[in-house]
């Protein structure tokens, strides 16, 4: 199982209103909208790290007003 967080740049004001399309995304299992360098951090779950990836690359930088990604892989699963 991979484990990976996905920080995650939108829009100004747009992030309380994409943090729910993102949770509902099959590999995510949390989302949170933060404060900081990012405006959501998302955490996703996956067998294989091309899922998440896929996820990522497909999924959320598809949504509209998302600017910037960047996605982390847990080293300790």
């Amino acid at each position: 199982m991979v484990h990976a967080f996905v920080m995650i740049e939108t829009g100004p004001g747009e992030s309380e209103g994409l943090v729910e399309a993102i949770r509902d995304l099959d590999t995510v299992v949390e989302a949170h909208v933060v404060a900081g360098g990012y405006d959501v951090i998302a955490e996703a779950d996956a067998p294989e790290v091309y899922e998440v990836l896929g996820t990522v690359s497909t999924r959320i930088q598809g949504l509209e007003s998302v600017i910037d990604t960047r996605t982390y892989i847990a080293m300790d699963e």
